[in-house]
């Protein structure tokens, strides 16, 4: 199993690039306090040309955003690239998509990023599954901590859930939006999922949705090579009305339960709450039994 190497820490004074690589734009008050956030750190931010650009529900034409990401990774000024939203687009940008060989840079954002973010694992750079430009100005104070503690090079405390026992996991800490992570199954983008440890969330997505999705995991074998699955926020994820359903919670208690491998739910990190910054490739241990996730260095050791 090969990790991934999170780039070298940022520090004040860092040149970042803000691109827009999914949906377009729309919430532009929350999105200049998440610009300020960052630059009240005293981190320099660059709004590629672009950002705001509009082609439907995307922001901007594929080769238009392929072109924002590509000006922040040339740039060898630039440390890190900060994605404006999710919403959907990223996983069109992958198409006969080649990473640039240039120095490796931070990634961050989380939902619809998921796609780029899985990419560059691919390639052994260790994103940063956290909040968007538009969703960082919601986040806690200690969440906040958390973010900039990470890409500034100290370490994370463990994150604290329901565990639903079967022990303890070590693996890849793979976070993802469900959604997303299941549309790239199949897909070139498709990582190696042996001995991974994934991380789910979701939004707006019904309880048989999920049931879909899940059952697709299972129908392709893929949960069979995974160690442990923490599960995060699925907000929004009600059941139609006025029709039989089970709830979101149930679902995954169905789908999930059976596989004999360290589950915690009830993790702070998605849509609609707290989200809590989780790394992308490096080592993590789950513990089923005391509902905790560890990142890096196993407190069992």
């Amino acid at each position: 199993m090969r990790f991934c190497q999170p780039p070298a820490p940022l520090k004040p004074g860092d040149l970042l690039y803000v691109v827009a690589p999914s949906g377009t734009l729309r919430e532009f008050e929350a999105f200049e306090k998440g610009i300020e956030i960052w630059r009240s750190r005293g981190y320099r931010l660059e709004l590629s040309p672009g950002y705001r650009d509009r082609w439907g529900y995307l922001a901007g034409t594929d080769e238009q955003r392929r072109q924002q990401l590509i000006m922040g990774l040339d740039n060898p000024d630039c440390r890190g690239i900060l994605c404006a939203r999710g919403g959907y687009g990223g996983t069109r940008l992958l198409e006969d998509w080649r990473w640039p060989d240039v120095e490796t840079k931070w990634l961050i954002g989380f939902s619809d990023i998921t796609s780029l973010l899985w990419s560059l694992c691919q390639q052994g750079v260790s994103g940063v599954h956290g909040p968007l430009l538009t969703t960082l100005a919601a986040e806690p104070n200690w969440s906040l901590t958390r973010l900039f503690d990470w890409v500034e090079g100290r370490s994370l405390p463990p994150l604290e859930g329901l565990g639903w026992g079967n022990g303890v996991a070590a693996g890849k800490l793979m976070p993802a939006n469900l959604t997303v992570a299941t549309h790239l199954l199949g897909t070139p983008a498709e990582p190696d999922l042996e001995g991974v440890i994934l991380a789910f969330e979701d939004v707006s997505e019904a309880p048989y949705r999920i049931d879909r999705m899940l059952t697709q995991w299972r129908m392709t074998g893929k949960l069979n090579q995974v160690r442990g699955i923490a599960l995060g926020r699925f907000s929004q994820c009600n059941p139609p009305k006025n029709i039989p359903s089970f709830t979101a919670s149930e679902v995954l208690r169905d789908r999930l339960s059976t596989l004999g491998i360290p589950i915690v739910s009830d993790l702070p990190f998605g849509h609609d709450g707290v989200n809590a910054a989780l790394p992308v490739g490096i080592a993590a241990q789950l513990d089923g039994d005391r509902g905790k996730l560890y990142l890096g260095v196993s407190p069992y050791n």
